[in-house]
């Protein structure tokens, strides 16, 4: 069956803009364009705008859809298994929420007890599950999916003191870090300190800390954009100065 741009978007429950603005950046181009002038999708272009919804439901941008579903390896129904995966990964995080707000409101009317612990871990949960979706696949391929998950464990089973230390150091090494930029030098005391700190807080949820490692993750801060941009928004250059303190901090300064 085939559709114009109109009927497409009305089946499919997005503007005729997006479809239009879709086949302007190269993501979805109709099949034809008719002798009207009309742009006409036939089931292909049915089924990618049916994955690129899904993408778009998983929170990536257009760009990496586009990176995807247009690459000579894409699979369709390799992504779909995948989309399969994350929306049961989603449910899982929506169902425990859910969990927490009856447990709470069970609390709230005196028929249950509810430790301090119980009422954050949808929201730990949820946190991890956004780390993941942003650097699961490079933090997992460095240091592998047991060091990984451990980390997720010890982080969950944080007690209600244990998280506020951990949200405390945050914001210290981004403090200590910004006033150590302003000396310049990542071999002086206050980057020092704020190497240090950036270790207590790794810490937290590290089960086994290393310099090598300490290292490799101030390196990472560099190398990956997205790392570079969370602590640049605070001072442009922090990253590499962050990483030039730690390398100090644990002797891998070359």
């Amino acid at each position: 069956m085939e559709y114009t741009v109109q009927k497409l978007a009305g089946l499919a429950g997005v503007s005729t803009r997006t479809l239009r603005y879709y086949d302007e950046i190269g993501l979805l181009r109709p099949a034809r364009i008719n002798s009207s002038g009309y742009r006409i999708y036939g089931q292909a272009e049915v089924d990618r705008l049916q994955q690129i919804l899904f993408y778009r439901e998983l929170g990536l941008s257009l760009d990496s859809i586009k990176e995807i579903v247009t690459s000579p390896s894409y699979d369709g129904v390799t992504a779909l298994k995948e989309h399969r995966k994350k929306l049961l990964e989603k449910r899982k995080q929506l169902d425990l929420l859910i969990a927490n707000v009856d447990k709470t409101i069970a609390s709230a009317e005196g028929r249950i007890k509810m430790s301090d612990k119980e009422k954050f871990e949808g929201f730990k949960q949820k946190m991890i599950d956004e780390n993941e979706k942003k650097y699961g696949r490079e933090i997992r391929a460095k240091y592998g999916d047991e060091t990984v998950n451990q980390s997720y464990k010890k982080f969950k089973e944080m007690t209600e003191e244990q998280y506020a230390e951990w949200e405390k150091l945050s914001e210290s090494v981004i403090e200590t870090l910004k006033a150590a930029f302003a000396t310049g030098n990542p071999a002086g005391e206050l980057a020092q300190k704020a190497a240090d700190l950036h270790r207590q807080w790794l810490c937290c949820s590290w089960n086994c800390y290393t310099k090598e490692a300490h290292a490799g993750v101030a390196q990472m801060y560099v190398n990956d954009e997205r790392f570079t941009a969370y602590y640049d928004k605070e001072q442009p250059g922090l990253a590499e100065f962050l990483r030039d303190a730690i390398l100090v901090y644990t002797g891998m300064k070359k």
